[in-house]
This record gives structure tokens, sequence and C-alpha cells, in this order.
């Protein structure tokens, strides 16, 4: 859908800030975040993926939940044990089951990890795995509903969908103190 075909979407506007990993991102409209971007190969090519996929312009003029947000994902890529239960999303686009997903994903706080399996039997759907696992991989608030938390029944990493894939998983989880499988380094990640 195009920006001007969607009131809620023509109002988007997205920010990037420094981390310590690098520039994120954040897109929001009126009814809240749209879209969280850790940082791509560069900060251009970060700026360009969150302002395409969120259909959202430039703006500096944070609101204050946004701000906030940006305050709280510093922290965390600090190291600072941070929760991000509370932020508001845009929940729009996602359909019920999604949402009842990312919902109970939400309470998977700092340092703790679950399984796709585990998740699907919580939502009292235990062969919704798969399904499970595809709203991790099109999650649009990477951090936020927390999907780096998510493991393979096996305890091992598993996908995941941000640059640098399972190596960025895993540093995410180290950062909690929370290492999964302990395997052997792989290919660098946004912390390399």
């Amino acid at each position: 859908m195009t920006q001007g075909a969607d009131p809620e979407r023509a109002e988007a506007r997205f920010h990037l800030f420094d981390t310590a990993i690098g520039p994120c991102g954040l897109a929001w409209n009126s009814a809240g975040l749209v879209q969280v971007q850790l940082p791509e190969a560069s900060e251009a090519a970060t700026e360009s993926r969150l302002g395409r996929i969120a259909a959202a312009s430039w703006s500096d003029a944070l609101p204050p939940d946004i701000s906030d947000c940006e305050a709280r994902m510093r922290a965390y890529f600090d190291g600072a044990e941070t929760d991000f239960a509370d932020i508001t999303l845009d929940l729009s686009r996602a359909n019920d089951f999604t949402k009842r997903v990312y919902a109970e994903l939400r309470k998977v706080g700092w340092g703790q990890t679950t399984s796709y399996g585990a998740l699907a039997k919580k939502l009292g759907e235990p062969g919704a795995a798969r399904a499970i696992g595809s709203a991790m991989g099109k999650n649009p608030w990477p951090l936020i509903v927390p999907c780096h938390r998510v493991l393979a029944a096996s305890g091992k990493i598993g996908g995941f969908s941000a640059y640098g894939g399972r190596a960025t998983k895993r540093h995410m989880l180290q950062l909690e103190r929370a290492d999964a499988d302990g395997a052997a380094p792989m290919l660098p990640g946004l912390f390399d």
C-alpha cells in the first residue's frame, strides 16, 4: 500500500539514532510504533530500509513516548536491563493470531528465552509452532517484540531476520546473559 492510500501511514514519521551497535531507527504514527530498525550494513542502508518499509518521512521532532523508546534502546545496547513491554505498537496490519503471538512474546523478559512450541502451547494452539516462526520472521519491532528470545525446540539459536542473522541474535542473547546453544562463533553480526 502506498503512503498516500492509508491515512495512518501518510502521517508516519521515522528517526535514526546512534547506539552502541550502530544506527537504529524508529517509525511511528498516531497509533503507536510502526517499526523498529536495527542497524543494516551502513547508516544509509538502515535509513533506506526504515523509510521504505514504514512508508514514513524523516522527523527530528519525537513524541515523548518515541523519545523514551529511543532512550531505552540506547540503554539496552549499552548492556542495561531494559523492559519494552509497555511501548505502544500500531498493530493495525497484524491479524488476530499474530497479535496474540506478539502479546504473549512481550511477556518474555530480559534474559529469558522460550521456544516456538512453548509459545504455541501458551496460546492454546500446540500445532502452531511454524505459524509462530512465520510471525517472528515478519516482526516489524525486533527487540520491542523480543523475537530474539525465541529458540528452536532443541534450544539452538534458530533464525533471525535482522541484519547479521543468527550471529546478531546470539549477541543479543549474550548481552542479556542468556546464551542459547554456546555453539562456535558464526559470521559477524551487529556487534562485531
